[in-house]
């Protein structure tokens, strides 16, 4: 059984695709700011695909992960984070709130636990910064699972 082909909705409303492009380039622009090793927000950007169920989020990330030099072992074991300490505390902590968050239609909230974690380990710039890029990378998620956007074709 194939993959039922859906209207593509960034290709359907081009105005609001922009607009959700130059929302990404200022997150980015924010965590570089901040000081966020690219490579952290690569695995909030793929934990959070993983959850939301978006193959081509994961698919692109997970490359662009691997071009920042992250291990395949690591972006293999991304689902099981908790049960490994091939994590770091910031990833750790990053990595939780990036769960809250995509999980906020569930659980409706994001514990204190979750928040005290994260702000023991990032100065708030980078806080502030890390929950724009879960918010943004849950955007493009809903928009490429709604479209089942087809993956690119590259090479193996």
């Amino acid at each position: 059984m194939g993959v039922t082909k859906r209207i593509q909705l960034t290709v359907s409303l081009p105005q609001a695709h922009r607009q959700v492009l130059a929302l990404h380039s200022t997150v980015e622009q924010a965590a570089a700011d901040a000081g966020l090793d690219p490579g952290l927000v690569e695995l909030v950007k793929i934990r959070a695909s993983q959850l939301n169920g978006c193959a081509f989020c994961v698919d692109a990330h997970t490359r662009d992960a691997r071009e920042l030099g992250e291990s395949e072992r690591r972006i293999y074991l991304l689902s099981a984070w908790r049960e490994t300490e091939l994590y770091t505390e910031k990833e750790r902590a990053a990595l939780a709130l990036t769960e809250a968050m995509t999980m906020l239609p569930r659980d409706q909230d994001v514990p204190d636990d979750v928040y005290d974690q994260v702000t023991a380990v990032f100065t708030e710039q980078q806080y502030v910064a890390l929950a724009w890029a879960a918010t943004v990378i849950n955007t493009w998620n809903r928009l490429g699972v709604t479209s089942r956007k087809p993956l690119p074709d590259v090479a193996a």
